[in-house]
């Protein structure tokens, strides 16, 4: 049995988990019309862990980031969740 992890998961066992700061958290995200379509989102600026957005905090307000454009989450320089690519 293959269990499947998604972001959400981690961000949220990164925030209660004790272990780790969300504040210390990097989120890279498809952003399109961004170099190389990819943007980074700082875990200070998280507002809110959603059932299905990411809530951040942007110079223009918040911003809502559904899970599904999050393709990788680092924290202190280790990666804990890369989105998988395409099944073939």
């Amino acid at each position: 049995m293959v269990v499947v992890v998604g972001a959400r998961e981690i961000l949220n066992e990164i925030k209660w988990g004790g272990k780790e700061k969300i504040s210390e958290a990097k989120i890279t995200i498809i952003h399109r019309g961004a170099p190389e379509d990819k943007r980074e989102i700082e875990g200070k600026d998280i507002v809110e862990i959603g059932p299905g957005f990411l809530k951040v905090m942007t110079p223009r307000g918040e911003d809502y980031i559904p899970y599904h454009r999050i393709t990788k989450i680092e924290v202190g320089g280790k990666i804990k969740y890369v989105k998988a690519g395409p099944r073939k």
